[in-house]
């Protein structure tokens, strides 16, 4: 039972589903993950800055305090002199009371009440309208021997703002990544699944030639039984009854026969059993073989050009190899007509080559001719065999490291060449 091309979609799109899902998990676990570092990066920062702050008021203090006689006077200047962006600037006395401004929230007043005593503090408090302020708070002391609490607040809405910009650009490129991925998740899912598909699509026609292939001998087998036993006959009848019944069943036998080799040979079953044979030794066994044939169609099957071939191959399928090329030169040529075979060995390995004098091949169906079941040319549908043959043929040339070609012209013919590596070493 094979896949229907419906169902080839259904996966397509079902492993871009899959595929982009896991892409999408991926980015949503990296996000998360991403902006809770960010977050806590930025909230480090934020402290930070506050700390620096501090600090900046600090060393400001110090220089007017040394500049005036007045210490708070001096101290209080620099609160006003200085200013920094989005940061709220606090001083404390050494005892936790406002100094400058006059008033402070309490919430500011107790973390600089904590840090009177000498240790810095980093505070966060909930604001109405649910606004979260950070301050912190540390304890100094001037040239001119005052102790002060310097503090400085930051409202944390701006790590809000940069926590929207961030998320905003990480989903924006996220959104695209993701439609990259889909559609090149759809470009990859098609070119793998390519491969499957032609495999099934070809599986298909195997199986549609084969089912047709083999109907015609049963059906023929079947009516040719009913026949003969539909009335009483006599024994010459019986007999020639039996005999169209075995052709038939000889031939059934042969398509078996063939649709094995070739799906142990797709499956990898049929192991290459090599020993040092002679390619022109195989190939006059088989011309012998197929000489009956010849005789029989009224065809001349020659010899020429022979020399001594060795090649490290399996001897039975060489034989077979060569027994296929000559079977199809003979049922394509016609009465009067002659087969030639030649065995040839030079630089370039030892090669067979079988010319017939048939009515040739049309060029457009010269790309197909290696191909199962194939009957392209009207001539081949009037041949006997199921068309698996030159399929074979191939086979068998690549599975020694061979070539195999074709060559035809209409009217005049066809040539085909297989050519094998030469042998590794004498034995």
């Amino acid at each position: 039972m094979t896949a229907r091309p419906e169902s080839l979609g259904r996966l397509r799109l079902r492993l871009t589903v899959w595929y982009g899902g896991t892409f999408t998990l991926i980015l949503l676990l990296l996000g998360v993950g991403l902006f809770l570092v960010v977050r806590r990066q930025f909230s480090r920062q934020l402290d930070a800055s506050l700390v620096q702050a501090t600090h900046d008021l600090e060393r400001a203090a110090a220089i007017r305090e040394r500049e005036a006689r007045s210490a708070q006077g001096a101290v209080v200047d620099a609160v006003d002199e200085l200013h920094i962006p989005s940061r709220m600037l606090y001083l404390f006395d050494a005892f936790g009371h406002p100094v400058k401004p006059a008033l402070a929230p309490d919430w500011v007043t107790a973390a600089a009440r904590s840090a009177a005593g000498g240790t810095a503090i980093t505070r966060h408090f909930k604001a109405p309208g649910d606004r979260i302020l950070a301050v912190h708070a540390e304890r100094y002391t001037v040239p001119g021997g005052g102790t002060y609490v310097a503090a400085a607040v930051a409202d944390r809405a701006e790590l809000e703002d940069e926590y929207a910009s961030l998320i905003t650009i990480f989903a924006g490129a996220a959104l695209a990544a993701l439609l990259l991925v889909a559609v090149g998740g759809w470009i990859l899912v098609r070119q793998s699944t390519a491969p499957v598909e032609r495999s099934l699509a070809q599986m298909r026609r195997f199986v549609a030639d084969a089912a047709h292939e083999l109907r015609t001998p049963v059906t023929v087998l079947r009516t040719r039984a009913d026949v003969a036993l539909q009335r009483e006959r006599d024994p010459a009848a019986y007999a020639a009854a039996l005999q169209d019944v075995s052709r038939e069943a000889e031939r059934l036998g042969g398509v078996v026969e063939d649709l094995l080799l070739l799906a142990r040979a797709d499956s990898g079953d049929r192991p290459l059993r090599r020993e040092r044979c002679y390619l022109d030794d195989l190939a006059l066994e088989a011309a012998e073989s197929a000489r009956v044939m010849a005789e029989q169609k009224g065809v001349a099957l020659e010899v020429h050009d022979f020399e001594e071939a060795p090649v490290d191959g399996d001897p039975g399928l060489l034989r077979q190899l060569a027994l296929i090329l000559l079977d199809n030169a003979i049922q394509f040529t016609p009465r009067g007509g002659a087969v030639r075979l030649a065995v040839t060995a030079d630089g370039a390995g030892p090669a067979v080559e079988v010319r017939d004098t048939g009515a040739g091949i049309a060029p457009e169906h010269l790309p197909h001719v290696f191909e199962r079941f194939y009957r392209g040319d009207p001539a081949r549908g009037r041949a006997e065999g199921a068309g698996l043959g030159l399929a074979i043929a191939r086979w068998i040339t690549e599975l020694h490291g061979g070539e195999i070609a074709l060559t035809s012209e209409v009217g005049r013919g066809t040539t085909v060449t297989v050519r094998l590596p030469p042998a590794v070493s004498s034995s």
